[in-house]
């Protein structure tokens, strides 16, 4: 397959020595069929190609011996351009899907000390095998133990992690804690740091547990009001997309279905064909946040844009993929994360001059359940139509409701009945 892509022997014979000569022509063959540039192909396979005689030059003569240790010493090695990293660790990301691994770090900094990488690695392993956390909510453990290992470096330099003590822990919480805006946001990455104590006194890597000294921040859920938009800012927001192309097309469609369905940001990530329900009027929901199935309405104009985009914008060869909504760009495989929807929305509100602290898809979800109220629709409609297993869920948005809280408030004491 690299005949393809290559002409020269020379060249042929370099690019396939090392631990993955035997893989690099699978990988060629797997780029193409994901409709990537001849460039693009070009250049992937080259740096695979150095990587694997980068392997052999220190030692590692088979692939089942590539860890996150060597991925990390190449990506330092490999070029002082930060463009060129880049490339290689997306490069490296393929490679590891093409063999059907996965590394936790491929994808991140390539700054990680080395002396980190087997605590970290470890942890992960923990995180996934005995918490059984998702790789999404791992990443975001991970995040966080990097900074207290960068910052007990600076604190203590040349001590190893086993020396952190009490002093310590509380001086990093309280950075942590000023750096948090949001008390949900203050109390998750607190419970982040418990949880590597625990693992740290589990591991034997400190001798008592100083996850009792991070202190528990209380989170009020019903003390604020959901952010969210105006229907008029709604309108403004999907009618200001330009539907000549195919982006416009796949955006409007999703700006809809956020509006008018109340979907999570993966539940229209992962929405496939097979689950909408053309003549019915309806969607199906398979893989929701509390893995029930639902069925949501399909109103006509999310629906007429749905199918202008699964008609006219869906990028040609694409008919394979089972899910909706695709990049525009190679490889047109799935919308596979939420920062590529809250980018996808926050674009769309910039360019109406609207600005939100939290512009993601969740922002569209609570502007439905908000006006639903505002309309006087019962609670319990608005929990099935959300997903909610529990109306007390749906409570937050009932503040909202003003017209129906005058109904119900008692009279003030002493005041005109």
């Amino acid at each position: 397959m690299l005949e393809s892509f290559f002409m020269y022997p020379r060249v042929l014979g370099r690019m396939r020595r090392g631990p993955l000569a035997d893989h690099i022509d699978g990988l060629a063959a797997a780029l193409e069929g994901a409709r990537y540039s001849r460039a693009s192909v070009r250049r992937y396979l080259s740096l695979v190609a150095t990587f694997s005689r980068y392997a052999a030059q220190m030692g590692c003569a088979r692939v089942e011996n590539i860890d996150t240790s060597l991925i990390e010493r190449f990506l330092r090695h490999v070029s002082a351009s930060a463009g060129t990293r880049a490339q290689a660790k997306t490069a490296i990301g393929h490679t590891m899907r093409c063999l059907g691994r996965r590394d936790p770090y491929a994808g991140e900094r390539a700054d990680i000390p080395e002396s980190d990488v087997p605590l970290l690695t470890g942890f992960d392993t923990y995180m996934r095998d005995v918490r059984g956390l998702r790789r999404r909510s791992r990443e975001d453990v991970l995040r966080l133990v990097r900074r207290l290992l960068a910052w007990h470096r600076e604190q203590r330099p040349g001590q190893p992690i086993g020396t952190l003590g009490g002093e310590d822990v509380l001086t990093f919480v309280s950075r942590v804690a000023t750096t948090c805006v949001a008390s949900s946001t203050r109390s998750g990455a607190l419970s982040h740091v418990r949880g590597f104590l625990r693992y740290l006194r589990w591991a034997g890597v400190l001798d008592i547990d100083l996850a009792p000294l991070v202190p528990q921040v209380p989170c009020w859920r019903l003390a604020r009001i959901p952010p969210h938009l105006e229907w008029s800012e709604v309108r403004a927001v999907v009618d200001a997309v330009d539907t000549t192309d195919a982006i416009g097309k796949r955006d409007r469609a999703i700006l809809l279905l956020l509006a008018t369905t109340g979907l999570r940001s993966q539940e229209v990530r992962r929405l496939e064909l097979r689950d909408i329900h053309w003549r019915t009027g309806v969607l199906h929901v398979r893989r929701t946040k509390s893995r029930r199935e639902r069925v949501v309405p399909l109103l006509h104009e999310a629906g007429a844009a749905l199918a202008d985009y699964v008609l006219h914008g869906r990028p040609r060869g694409a008919a394979a993929e089972a899910r909706v909504f695709l990049r525009q760009i190679p490889p047109f495989d799935a919308l596979r994360s939420s920062s590529t929807l809250a980018v996808i929305v926050r674009r769309r509100l910039a360019r109406c001059g609207i600005r939100q602290a939290r512009g993601g898809a969740h922002l569209f979800r609570h502007s439905v359940a908000t006006r639903m109220i505002q309309q006087e629709r019962p609670v319990k409609e608005v929990a099935d139509l959300l997903g909610h297993r529990s109306i007390d869920t749906t409570a937050i948005y009932i503040k909202v409701g003003v017209s129906q809280l005058q109904d119900v408030a008692l009279p003030f004491p002493g005041g005109a009945a």
